[in-house]
């Protein structure tokens, strides 16, 4: 029987690569691992050396019951040099076999691909095929920029790669992760996501999609609902496009924050009416339609804007085309390259467009940064490199002004259940009526929040979103304030620490953020 050592190219032909191949160990920022090579023994046979097929069917059809007795027999019985039989076995059916003492039956030590955290990072890191080539996730990113070619090389052979390091923090990765397993249980929803973004430099802290798959099991992927809704699904994020408004419109100089608009009563586009959800019915100073997240308003704000200046400004905040971030799971946004004036009015507070979160995320950071459009990644990025990249999209005194707006929201307004003591949380609540059958539902929602913290020096931006939430109990609703809002103070209370970010009960601080004259 052949030993290991004397299994040679010829052979193995074609295998051979495939075989000895490694690949990089993939770590969060922290040095925590979350993808490695392990060595797994593979059994393959030599037909032209099989002295009696048919025990040798037999003895292995005792071993693996699965395995199809006509199947095994015609790979056994024929002049090859190597046929695959099993792949990545476990160290005790590899002793059970060797003692069979079949001539022509032998192991190979192979690469297998372990992801100690399971599920918890699947669509981050995506999973490879058996014969450990990447297939989605980082790890085909990984494949298609350097790895199959080192590889091809021989460089990769037998050797271990230098570990590739990843910008995600696994604490925070797993907290998030907890607290959107317990969101669709708590409010028996179809499925969950969630993103943070250092604003600073790009970089994504945490991705989570549910539901998901182990990378262990990679075929569980192609199950139903597991793509990631954060770079490849498009929704309409609702109000949460109401900041994006007024960024557009103060920026240009001819909607100031002191400005006022009428919202006494909808307004008429041909046969559609466009009112407000829980109207005031009076005139709104623009705090207050963000605060009272008056469809009204954001119309009367765009409009004192103009329709072209509008579309061209969520343009400039990367809200066109595909997500940019190194995952290969990307989907192009929807949204009419001119606006007529009632998709105008639409658009303006979310509604008739659709985006993928990571997009509204990248918008976001920029609102609150000082006005720069970092492009989003998954490597470890320092602020030079992001700033060297970047495109300055409104000025810092627009910047400014947004982050009262959201930090005022979260005060008095929708945004009041994310609040977390001491880390001055600012953010933006959307629901969104899903469209079943070409129709606007009014009993199923997709919901959002998009928040930012801490507000008095911004460093991390993140979007949560809930598909078809129920309410929680009788006292609670269905819309966003309720669930994505309150998911998002749970993880921010869980991860601030984490990242460092002491708590602030300066008593004076939000008057400082949010002046008295603004409100």
């Amino acid at each position: 029987m052949l030993g290991i050592g004397e299994v040679d190219e010829v052979t193995l032909g074609q295998a051979r690569p495939a075989l000895t191949a490694t690949r990089p160990a993939l770590t969060d920022r922290n040095g925590s691992p979350l993808a490695i090579d392990i060595q797994v023994p593979s059994l393959f046979a030599e037909p032209r050396r099989i002295v009696d097929v048919d025990e040798a069917v037999e003895a292995l059809a005792l071993e693996f019951p699965d395995m199809d007795k006509k199947w095994l027999r015609n790979r056994l019985d024929g002049n090859e040099g190597f046929v695959w039989l099993k792949r990545e076995l476990t160290p005790q059916q590899k002793e059970r076999i060797l003692r069979l003492g079949i001539p022509g039956i032998d192991f190979v030590s192979e690469s297998r691909r372990f992801y100690p955290g399971g599920n918890v990072a699947a669509h981050i890191l995506g999973a490879v095929s058996v014969d450990n080539v990447g297939i989605a996730g980082m790890e085909r990113f990984l494949d298609q920029r350097e790895v199959a070619l080192l590889q091809d090389l021989g460089f990769a052979r037998d050797r271990p790669l230098q570990p590739v390091e990843l910008s995600i923090d696994l604490r925070v990765q797993y907290a998030m992760f907890r607290e959107l397993k317990d969101s669709l249980e708590r409010y028996q929803a179809i499925a969950a996501a969630g993103v943070m973004m250092d604003v600073r430099t790009g970089e994504i802290i945490a991705m989570v999609s549910l539901p998901d798959f182990d990378p262990n099991e990679p075929a569980g992927a192609l199950a139903k609902g597991r793509f990631n809704r954060i770079t490849a699904g498009k929704f309409e994020l609702g109000s949460t496009f109401k900041p994006i408004t007024a960024a557009a419109a103060l920026d240009s100089g001819l909607v100031q924050i002191t400005d006022s608009f009428d919202a006494t009563k909808p307004l008429q586009f041909g046969r559609f009416k466009i009112g407000d959800f829980h109207g005031e019915n009076r005139v709104l100073s623009l705090p207050e339609v963000i605060r009272y997240s008056s469809n009204i308003g954001a119309i009367k704000i765009m409009q004192a804007l103009g329709k072209d200046r509008f579309r061209d400004f969520l343009t400039k905040v990367g809200l066109d085309g595909q997500p940019v971030i190194e995952l290969p799971e990307r989907t192009k946004s929807q949204i009419a390259k001119k606006f007529s004036d009632v998709r105008a009015a639409t658009a303006s507070f979310g509604q008739g467009l659709s985006v993928t979160p990571l997009q509204l995320l990248t918008a976001y950071s920029a609102l609150v940064n000082g006005g720069d459009l970092i492009t989003p990644t998954l490597l470890p990025r320092d602020r030079i490199a992001a700033l060297a990249n970047s495109t300055k999209v409104i000025s810092g005194r627009t910047s400014d002004q947004i982050r009262y707006l959201l930090r005022l929201n979260a005060l008095e307004g929708s945004g009041r259940k994310a609040s977390v003591e001491g880390y001055r949380v600012g953010g933006k609540t959307g629901t969104s009526e899903k469209v079943i059958d070409g129709k606007y539902s009014k009993e199923n929602n997709f919901n959002s929040f998009a928040s930012v913290f801490p507000m008095d020096a911004p460093q991390y931006a993140m979007i949560i979103v809930i598909d078809e939430p129920q309410k929680e109990n009788e006292q609670s609703g269905t819309t966003a304030a309720w669930n994505t809002g309150a998911v998002t103070g749970r993880i921010i209370e869980r991860v601030a620490p984490m990242l460092g970010i002491v708590p602030n009960l300066d008593p004076e601080l939000d008057a400082r953020l949010v002046p008295l004259e603004l409100r």
